[in-house]
């Protein structure tokens, strides 16, 4: 029978990449020390009744998500590697500090852009490029709302590159989804594996619906101890409806679809319930602009509810994110965020971007289309890995057909230098192998700012793929912020 020795770590080799868990001469990282001294106490046959038992325990706790393909809407046992990633606390601290003064620059020029559009005025940003932005809604200009804030939650991707440094690949602010696959990760792995978190001081992340309630709750109109709050989602054909009904049930509030929701004669906003109309004062909603009010948007959306804007217009309902909040969610918009914060903040941004050729300027659209074998091209408004061009793994047809695409419309493109993404040993058989992964802390942002400790880890499962999203093979980790390397207090 095979014993431990097949996580003898002289055996793992990370390759030209920089390892998240294990350095390049072998020796695990002072805040994975203890993880991995015990995982190589671990026989392969008790690693592999752990990884059954996390199998078992994501199909009985329900975790799934939906993957869309033509033979209709399939539901997937979520992936999950047993081995967790880890980060040391000093260096978290770091980062954390980089993304609040990233989203609050965002939301600068996001209420900049509809109240005043002093950066474009300044010359900083051509206005051409929101004008022309698919998420630009001009019935969001002049909206003040609550704390200045428009996108309350967001959703940063962070890359490693092999140089060591962490950089923002992209930021999610319309309804950025994953947060809720954070906390499970850590309850499995709790659950089958429980002696880890008495020997490492792992800081906790189920705290985070109690700070999404005191995010929400702070938007209210109305001076509530308790204000009524409602999730909207679209329902149970959405890929993220397993996290809308997880966070509606640990938040305690109503979970509702568009149907259940009315708006009133006097613009405000009331739930359907068996007592009558009950007055319902903040929406987190799940759905994208476009559908959420066929009297303003989509006339034939079925999901939203008419009249909402109106009232989110006049003060009467809180909307988070708030609509609109898109127009940052661009891969464009992206590649000026380093300017934003400095514009708007008088600082220098703490944590870099990926470089990036915008299309949409002759000379470096010119060097893109020169350097397309070599460069990773992006649509400016697409999300789950879709519609991209990885140019050093593509096929000729490929590079042509984005060759006109860009040519085409290049507004809608952006190119980057394909990134040596970090790894992290991932159990794959009986064997730890160097899979890519990304992370996607997730911040809050009303009347206080809070980042997860941590975030979602992604892993690309697939040897060799850099991409990591679950709806294209990719899976996820439990992700650990060490504050103490060594024996200490659990999470």
């Amino acid at each position: 029978m095979p014993t431990a020795s097949h996580l003898n770590l002289k055996r793992y080799r990370s390759g030209p990449f920089h390892d998240e868990l294990i350095g390049s001469d072998g020796v695990p990282r002072p805040e994975a020390a203890a993880l991995m001294a015990h995982l190589a106490s671990l026989s392969a046959e008790e690693l592999r009744q752990r990884k059954r038992a996390a199998e078992q325990a994501i199909k009985a706790m329900g975790i799934t998500f939906t993957v869309y393909s033509e033979a209709g809407n399939i539901d997937r046992q979520w992936p999950f590697d047993l081995i967790p990633r880890t980060l040391p606390a000093p260096e978290w601290c770091k980062v954390e500090a980089g993304l609040r003064q990233r989203l609050t620059a965002l939301n600068c020029f996001i209420h900049d852009v509809y109240n005043g559009q002093r950066i474009f005025k300044s010359g900083i940003i051509p206005f051409d490029l929101i004008g022309r932005s698919k998420n630009f809604r001009p019935q969001c200009v002049g909206m003040q709302p609550r704390h200045g804030v428009w996108a309350h939650i967001c959703g940063s991707d962070l890359v490693r590159a092999a140089d060591g440094v962490i950089y923002v690949l992209e930021d999610n602010l319309r309804v950025p989804s994953g947060v809720s696959y954070m906390i499970e990760n850590r309850n499995v792995l709790k659950r089958v594996m429980p002696e880890l978190f008495a020997g490492n001081d792992i800081l906790p992340v189920d705290d985070y619906p109690e700070r999404l309630l005191a995010t929400l709750a702070s938007l209210s109109p109305r001076p509530l101890d308790r204000p009524e709050i409602a999730l909207l989602t679209p329902g149970i054909y959405n890929s993220a409806y397993f996290e809308h009904a997880f966070l509606a049930r640990k938040m305690g509030i109503e979970l509702v679809q568009g149907s259940d929701l009315v708006v009133t004669a006097d613009d405000n906003v009331c739930m359907r319930t068996i007592g009558g109309l009950a007055p319902v004062d903040v929406i987190y909603r799940r759905i994208d602009d476009l559908f959420l009010d066929p009297e303003v948007f989509n006339p034939e959306s079925v999901l939203g509810v008419r009249g909402l804007m109106r009232a989110w217009r006049k003060g009467n309902v809180a909307l988070a994110n708030a609509p609109g909040a898109g127009v940052a969610d661009d891969k464009v918009v992206y590649a000026f965020v380093p300017k934003m914060i400095r514009f708007y903040l008088g600082e220098e941004a703490l944590l870099p971007n990926v470089p990036t050729f915008l299309c949409c300027d002759d000379q470096e659209r010119a060097h893109v289309l020169a350097h397309l074998p070599e460069l990773v091209v992006k649509p400016a408004n697409e999300s789950g890995g879709y519609g991209m061009l990885i140019g050093p793994q593509a096929s000729r047809r490929d590079l042509a057909e984005f060759r006109r695409r860009i040519q085409a419309e290049p507004r809608n493109y952006v190119a980057q230098p394909l990134l040596s993404l970090s790894t992290a040993p991932t159990l794959c058989g009986q064997h730890l192998e160097p899979r890519h992964v990304d992370l996607r802390p997730f911040i809050l942002q009303a009347r206080d700012t809070s980042v997860t400790a941590g975030g979602l880890t992604r892993v690309a499962l697939i040897k060799g793929s850099y991409v990591v999203n679950s709806s294209q093979g990719g899976g996820s980790k439990d992700t650990w912020v060490v504050s103490v390397p060594g024996p200490g207090g659990g999470s």
